[in-house]
């Protein structure tokens, strides 16, 4: 046209028809620019129709590549023995020639079905429709109009579905509309002048970035499986890695994969809490018992243990440990295995990998699986004997705190020796478990205790004793007998156990011991009890001769002397006191380090005293326990008003002091 208007219509404008053609020729001309404005609008409908097919292509294609560089570490791995980071301009080994042809020739076998950008769309309606408008001097306002519809679909396609966070199929259409939307763009940029330029491109990256970040890190919040955060990860790491095969920046994508693994830590923590409580509450908390070799080696297969005392015992046997113990280990490698997988991919280093991994098992050990055994020792159903063997099983698990270090240096291939590495915090979870453990024996011991002392039935008005130890006492004492035989009894089979259950045993012993004793003389001064005969004293003296004798019959090994026994020294001072009536004793030793009654305090003297005082007021004169030494009743009550007025005093002057 421009041909027939500047050069060949002039030599003939005399003519009217070329004066019409001359007319007709700026219309023609819009013409021209409506119908290639027509197909420019399909062609954008068209690629807007295949961006996610367009976007699938190029990520499939960016996978297979990473297949392939994946396949070359890993044989680079079998030939070296270690892990090797290669380089895009590393020269091949001849010796992995072999190999990396085998996984051309896979990868060229997929390649067959792969189509490009090209072979989806037809790109002829744009250079066309930019050729017309440039020539035409209409360039620039083509321009315009291209990149402010193409600006349009980008806020489309970047509009994510509200239910993008249930399935992965949601997550990888998006990524692909996405990808698609952007390799059209990289094409445009790389075959037209001017069209698009690098710095609209990239202008139109970092506003998409942007978004899908804020999208992304919205709706993967929502999700709390851990299998879907996972596929997440590998859909960013793929978009990431094949957009960053076009030139454009995905820093920040990487960095949005650190919070998401945060997330993903989370969602792991609370699915293995579940597992946790699950083999806590099928244990049966009891030794392993093992038939013969073939049982034994299953078991020392899934968790490590070595006893050369126990390897000399002959079948069966026992395991000091529970079943519970070689199940907790084995998850604790599972979630190490699953904390691992997100890890892959992530562009880190083998040593920033080695430090993700013990950390998020810090995680698990310091705050799941602790708060998991913190719940299970306050279970209601959980008794001592369960409690012991809690005891035991984490000092097992413990001990295994080494053995899961050297297994994330080995699957990190980190050694602890030349980097500095995090350690794990297993031996305070574990230590801090037992502490709990213990001291809920001790609970649940005093608790059993007191409901013993709750039946207790004085009658405290009696004038002489029954002569034998009150029934409720007696099975107390059995009972703690008998429990005290289960701590002896604990699989000792060395010496780390046997002081463990000793240990625990001897301080459960002494605190049964003090907690009953201190129950005791709290029964003895109850306010609510207001006068006591000597002959409810005598009584009360037989059954504490018998908490006296249990403890002199060592129910637990390991005390020296009478060591046990001077938990009960309170009430045996006190007792005796008020049995051999020897008052004048203890005014006058009072204070002195080598007193008889150094244990009784005058407040508490006082105290019994009065009631005994007004036990005697009451009694009838043929009960009284005092008719042996009484001249008269006046003489009586006058020695018992000069004791009390001496103890107030005492008690008087101990308060001024204070």
């Amino acid at each position: 046209m421009e041909q027939l208007e500047n050069l060949y219509l002039p030599r003939v404008s005399q003519y009217r028809f070329c004066q019409v053609m001359i007319e007709n020729l700026p219309k023609l001309r819009e013409e021209i620019k409506e119908i290639s404005m027509s197909d420019l609008k399909d062609f954008l409908e068209s690629i807007r129709k295949h961006s996610d097919r367009i976007g699938e292509t190029a990520m499939k294609q960016a996978q297979q590549q990473k297949t392939f560089t994946t396949a070359l570490q890993k044989q680079n791995n079998v030939n070296y023995g270690r892990n090797m980071h290669l380089g895009r301009s590393r020269i091949l080994e001849s010796k992995n020639e072999i190999t990396l042809k085998r996984t051309f020739e896979e990868d060229d076998e997929h390649e067959e079905e792969v189509l490009t950008a090209q072979d989806l769309v037809d790109f002829s309606p744009v250079y066309r429709c930019l050729h017309i408008y440039s020539v035409l001097g209409d360039g620039e306002i083509f321009e315009n109009y291209y990149r402010k519809q193409r600006r349009k679909q980008a806020r489309l396609v970047l509009q994510p579905q509200s239910s993008m966070h249930e399935t992965v199929e949601g997550y990888r259409r998006y990524f692909s509309q996405i990808v698609g939307f952007f390799v059209v763009e990289d094409h445009i940029l790389h075959v037209t002048q001017g069209l698009v330029t690098r710095t609209y491109t990239d202008e139109l990256w970092n506003m998409a970035l942007s978004k899908i970040i804020a999208v992304l890190r919205t709706h993967s919040s929502y999700c709390s499986d851990p299998d879907l955060v996972l596929e997440l990860k590998n859909l960013i790491v793929v978009f990431a890695d094949t957009l960053q095969g076009y030139g454009f920046p995905v820093n920040r994508l990487f960095d949005l994969l650190f919070e998401i693994r945060d997330q993903y830590n989370e969602t792991l923590l609370k699915k293995w809490s579940g597992l946790f409580r699950d083999i806590f509450e099928a244990d049966n908390y009891s030794p392993i018992p093992v038939a013969n070799e073939e049982e034994y080696k299953i078991v020392i297969s899934k968790f490590p243990f070595q006893d050369p005392e126990l390897d000399k015992q002959s079948f069966p046997k026992k395991l000091p440990m529970s079943q519970s113990v070689p199940q907790i280990y084995i998850q604790v490698k599972e979630f190490i295995y699953a904390s691992l997988k997100f890890s892959e991919s992530l562009h880190r280093s083998s040593t920033e990998i080695d430090d993700m991994l013990r950390k998020s098992t810090n995680l698990l050990l310091t705050r799941t699986l602790s708060s998991c055994l913190q719940n299970l020792i306050k279970k209601p159903h959980i008794g001592l004997t369960e409690l012991v063997q809690i005891i035991i099983n984490t000092t097992h698990l413990e001990q295994a705190c080494k053995y899961l270090e050297d297994f994330i240096s080995n699957i990190t291939n980190i050694s602890q020796v030349t980097v500095h590495t995090a350690r794990l915090y297993g031996l305070s979870t574990f230590k801090d478990a037992r502490h709990a453990a213990e001291g809920e024996i001790y609970t649940k011991l005093n608790q059993k205790i007191d409901e013993f002392i709750q039946i207790a039935d004085y009658d405290w008005t009696m004038s002489e004793s029954d002569g034998r130890a009150s029934g409720y006492l007696m099975d107390l004492i059995n009972f703690l007998r008998s429990t005290f035989q289960v701590f002896t009894h604990l699989p000792n089979n060395n010496n780390d156990h046997a002081a463990m259950s000793g240990k625990v045993a001897q301080t459960a012993c002494m605190s049964a011991c003090q907690h009953l004793s201190t129950s005791l003389m709290q029964m003895l001064l109850d306010s609510e009890l207001k006068q006591i005969s000597m002959g409810a004293i005598q009584q009360f003296n037989l059954d504490v001769i018998q908490c006296e004798l249990f403890a002199s019959s060592e129910p637990v090994p390991g005390f020296q002397g009478d060591t046990l026994q001077l938990a009960f020294i309170d009430l045996r001072q006190l007792l005796d006191l008020f049995m051999v009536w020897d008052w004048s004793t203890y005014l006058a030793d009072y204070g002195q380090a080598t007193s008889k009654y150094l244990r009784v305090n005058p407040s508490t003297a006082l105290t019994l005293l009065e009631k005994v005082h007004r036990g005697m007021r009451d009694s009838s004169k043929k009960n009284n326990i005092f008719a042996q030494f009484r001249k008269n009743d006046r003489d009586k009550q006058k020695l018992i008003e000069t004791v009390v007025k001496q103890l107030r005093s005492l008690v008087n002057g101990m308060s001024q002091h204070t």
